[in-house]
């Protein structure tokens, strides 16, 4: 191999490695965005029927509470997205 093909493969490697970096940095920054859902408005779609949870509730030493949770500023997601 020539001297120019060392330089060759080095820069190669040098890009593949950046290019990697910038993918993970990237991916990173896009599943920790800031999001608009809270726990609070997802709960609605995943919860049981109001009589399993007071059920539930009952045979495991808790309490059931009627109210609904109280107000909640909501999250505004950020913007330029």
């Amino acid at each position: 191999m020539s001297w120019w093909m060392y330089i060759i493969v080095v820069v190669i490697l040098l890009l593949g490695i950046y290019a990697f970096i910038e993918l993970v940095g990237w991916r990173t920054r896009w599943l920790n965005r800031k999001t608009g859902k809270t726990a609070e408005s997802m709960y609605g779609n995943y919860a049981d029927s109001k009589q399993k949870q007071r059920r539930y509730a009952r045979d495991h030493g808790g309490q059931w509470r009627d109210d609904e949770p109280g107000p909640r500023a909501p999250v505004e997601p950020p913007e330029g997205r």
